[in-house]
């Protein structure tokens, strides 16, 4: 088994690690942070950590109520004209927490006097150690060069710390049973590799989501661009109508990310539409009817909020960049061209 594969597996157990070992410490941080009254929330991220960026500008708006937008790092290092973030609450989100461009939008926030929080996966690390508050998710450390466990990890510390700003109980109870919900979606393995081989003989892909699940179009799109060296592009199935749909030809594989929520009746529409232009279509959904419109479905558990949905949604995606490169003969662990830390500036 590749470095990758179990780390894909370990997920489920570093899942309920994070919950039993910092759920209180989230909790009760989210409720310091919430008393400071933010009026607005700016996230700074690269790469993998910029998609669970993504998730977090999504979670904080529309259930904590509070503007949120991603920061632009190249106007901390590049142009030296960062924006006003007075009164505002900076996150920093970084695997490694070393990312040199999002320290640099902490430290400025720092220097200004504003709320700082780091989420990373090295409690000593740059970020952590700048940063007024920081989360540790414990991941351990990822042998393989493209992010699995640290991603989820990352979507997870997000949905812990809207659940404690909100104060909700509701919600941490759902969140109990993310591990749950991840061993069910791994369970799906067969299907994913199934959907892989129908896939593997093209070197492109289109990856359709909306709403929460907006971060796992880009995020699975950009595993399989990793691994398996496929132009995999990742679009709001919103944005997708205002001309990439044009791309669509017979036979182009499309895999839509369509779990139970709000957006669910504007994916089964946009599902409609390609199938009218004879796609490969792969669906990753918990919807009966979803399910049977391809025969390379993947069954996501029926029980899943929307709201948690993108942190089991995750794991087929992942698993399909595993492989698809398999497929195509590839060294999965040591993608070309990648290292495990990288610095932008």
């Amino acid at each position: 088994m590749t470095h990758y594969q179990s780390e894909i597996y370990e997920q489920p157990g570093l899942h309920q690690k994070l919950i039993d070992e910092q759920q209180d410490h989230i909790v009760t941080l989210a409720s310091h942070l919430r008393r400071k009254q933010p009026k607005f929330i700016l996230l700074a991220a690269r790469g993998t950590s910029d998609n669970a960026a993504t998730y977090a500008k999504y979670l904080f708006s529309s259930i904590m109520g509070i503007p949120t937008g991603l920061a632009i790092p190249s106007l901390y290092t590049l142009y030296d004209q960062p924006p006003d973030i007075r009164d505002g609450l900076v996150i920093g989100i970084s695997q490694s927490g070393r990312a040199t461009d999002v320290l640099a939008v902490l430290t400025h926030a720092r220097k200004k006097g504003v709320v700082t929080l780091a989420i990373t996966n090295d409690e000593s690390s740059p970020m952590a150690q700048e940063a007024e508050y920081s989360i540790y998710i414990g991941a351990g450390r990822e042998k393989a060069v493209a992010a699995s466990k640290t991603f989820t990890g990352q979507l997870l510390a997000i949905a812990l710390l809207t659940a404690g700003w909100m104060e909700d109980n509701r919600m941490l109870r759902e969140i109990a049973r993310i591990p749950e919900w991840g061993q069910e979606a791994i369970a799906q393995h067969t299907a994913v590799t199934e959907l892989a081989r129908w896939f593997a003989d093209s070197d492109r892909l289109v990856v359709l989501a909306r709403g929460y699940n907006h971060c796992v179009s880009y995020e699975t799109a950009l595993k399989i661009k990793e691994l398996a060296y496929v132009s995999a592009e990742a679009y709001s199935a919103a944005d997708f109508r205002h001309g990439p749909v044009a791309m669509l030809e017979k036979d182009f594989p499309v895999v839509a990310v369509a779990p139970k929520d709000k957006s669910l009746d504007d994916m089964k529409d946009m599902i409609r539409e390609v199938k009218e232009l004879g796609v490969r279509l792969g669906v990753i959904s918990n919807d009966d009817e979803l399910l049977a419109s391809s025969a390379h479905a993947i069954r996501l558990p029926n029980s899943m909020p929307g709201w948690l949905s993108p942190i089991i949604a995750t794991l087929p995606g992942q698993l399909l960049a595993l492989e698809l490169a398999q497929a195509k003969n590839l060294d999965v662990d040591n993608p070309r061209g990648l290292k495990k830390v990288t610095l932008t500036y």
